[in-house]
């Protein structure tokens, strides 16, 4: 990992967890693993403090544990996972994707579990209903048995899958809240660093337990109880069993990048050729869902009459014309889809691994393009497209004047997006017997362009949090003034009152508080589209790597 993941990890550490949590996840990710003892002695922090540390991060995924390298009776020992911690940053975008698939019941089932790292489908259910009912009106209320489905949907389609049991994979948490054992409770783990299990292993990953629940969910009035009265009266209450114990559920990343990757395909080709053009891929692509590994280059091929049958009833596209889409999109040169065979009116995949290079692709002329203008952009771009070339050729084919061509190049070499080969005639490399390349290799300026977005990601951030701590009062006296709001509308008190209470914030404070949302708003979207472009650019990544080629 490099000193800009490092950076953005102990940012969104400290933004979800606090400092501590921060300073003792930053340490394992510098530092590599280490027992419980070592990180107490090199952090500086207390036992207790550095074990409920360890725990958060475990709850969540962001830590691994294993029994000790040095064999049997050997302490534990914690590994930080910086690809799950990264994940936080696109928490909004897994939430708004479940709001969308699944509806208002889906985004809270995935926000809850988001938040709090693992949970039994029995707890999801009443917190869900719970909070479905808070927001409905006085005497209407959400009965358990409404939720359920929408959960049982979430690990049908595998958005949600079981956390692999302690005992199999020796190096999760499978209860929530217990602190991380301290002496080697874990199976025997290997002499490297532990990797995370795969949940596909288990056999019951995606079976949902038959759950008994029996109720409606409860509204909770404000200023009623605090937080923690709250928790300790649901832990209480829900002493009795639901069939559900000790079966924890998470949520499953990849199916939501598999998704974006769809998503991402789909809206290509529209933007590429036309919306009959994309839904022809989307229905292919859904067709693949199953049969398709996620590290696959391209999906399982696809007969033209099975595409024909599984295609939207509402587009009415005749077979004839479903045939010239299908060759349109296999001689498109952006080659999203392949012909892989004759037989059943032709066999069709998609190329994913092709698909995410043209992505990428495009996201680095983009970049160019803004950075250093049109013709930059049309000289890089020739260069993709030629691979290599001179500088005179370079003039030639981009038609632009000498002197500016060399500029332009030399602007892109300083910025290590455009790479000078050396060819030499002789073995001593002297310039007049030398051919000069230009030249753009793609994945390693995929890679640069990846590590820019990881630290314009945690300057957003780093100012987003510098932001709320400056006006930390405001914002503090601002919830105060809502929750009395709220506490008195409740209990039915009257306009002069709910008046006088909102007069207590200024004009001028709430200018303030109204510029500082406005600010903090532009700056949340921002990190919602560079992590856009972080996506892309990762799933280009991995996938260049996962192919044979």
């Amino acid at each position: 990992m490099t000193t800009q993941e490092v950076r953005l990890c102990g940012l969104l550490l400290r933004e979800h967890f606090g400092d501590v949590v921060e300073k003792v996840g930053i340490h394992l990710l510098r530092s590599g693993t280490h027992n419980l003892r070592t990180v107490v002695n090199e952090t500086g922090l207390s036992v207790d403090l550095v074990k409920k540390s360890l725990c958060v991060l475990v709850q969540h995924g962001a830590c691994l544990f294993a029994s000790g390298r040095k064999g049997p009776g050997s302490p534990t020992e914690y590994h930080a996972c910086c690809d799950r911690i990264l994940r936080i940053l696109r928490y909004p975008r897994y939430i708004y994707t479940s709001k969308t698939l699944y509806g208002d019941t889906g985004e809270l089932i995935i926000e809850e579990l988001l938040q709090r790292g693992q949970m039994t489908m029995s707890s999801v259910v009443k917190t869900v209903a719970d909070r479905l009912t808070q927001n409905m009106e006085e005497g209407n209320s959400v009965d358990y048995s409404e939720v359920s489905p929408t959960f049982a949907n979430l690990v049908e389609t595998h958005f949600l899958q079981r956390c692999p049991p302690l005992a199999a994979g020796g190096t999760k948490e499978s209860t929530a809240g217990s602190a991380p054992p301290a002496t080697p409770a874990a199976p025997a783990a290997p002499a490297a660093p532990p990797a995370p299990p795969t949940p596909e292993s288990f056999p019951d990953c995606y079976k949902v337990p038959h759950v008994t629940l029996l109720g409606r969910g409860k509204r909770q009035f404000p200023g009623e109880d605090g937080e923690d009265q709250r928790n300790a009266k649901r832990a209480k209450m829900d002493s009795e069993t639901h069939g559900d114990e000790g079966i924890y559920w998470q949520v499953n990343f990849e199916r939501f990048h598999l998704y974006f990757r769809d998503q991402a395909i789909v809206s290509a080709v529209a933007n590429k050729l036309d919306q009959t053009s994309s839904e022809i891929v989307r229905t292919m692509l859904r067709m693949s869902e199953v049969t398709t590994s996620p590290t696959a280059t391209c999906t399982k091929p696809l007969s033209a009459n099975e595409i024909y049958r599984s295609l939207p009833a509402s587009y009415n596209i005749p077979r004839p014309i479903l045939d010239q889409y299908l060759t349109l999109l296999v001689d498109d040169p952006m080659e999203f889809v392949g012909k892989a065979g004759e037989s059943g009116g032709g066999m069709f995949v998609v190329n994913l691994h092709r698909a995410l290079a043209n992505l990428a692709r495009a996201t680095l002329e983009s970049v160019v393009q803004e950075r250093f203008g049109s013709r930059s952009a049309r000289i890089f771009r020739l260069l993709l497209r030629k691979r290599h070339l001179e500088q005179k050729q370079v003039e030639d084919f981009a038609m632009i004047p000498a002197k500016e061509a060399k500029d332009m190049l030399y602007t892109l070499l300083s910025q290590n997006l455009v790479q000078l080969q050396e060819i030499p005639k002789t073995p001593d490399y002297a310039p007049s017997r030398t051919f000069y390349f230009y030249t753009v290799n793609q994945l390693p300026t995929a890679r640069m362009l990846l590590q820019n977005c990881y630290k314009t990601v945690a300057n957003l951030v780093d100012r987003r949090l510098f932001e709320s701590k400056e006006s930390k009062r405001l914002l503090e006296k601002s919830q105060r003034i809502e929750a009395i709001l709220a506490s008195l509308q409740a209990s039915g008190a009257e306009p002069e009152q709910l008046t006088e209470v909102e007069e207590m914030i200024t004009a001028p404070e709430k200018q303030q508080l109204d510029s500082l949302k406005l600010h903090v708003n532009k700056l949340d979207s921002a990190e919602n589209q560079v992590d856009e472009t972080i996506f892309l650019l990762e799933s280009y990544i991995n996938s260049a790597s996962a192919s044979p080629s």
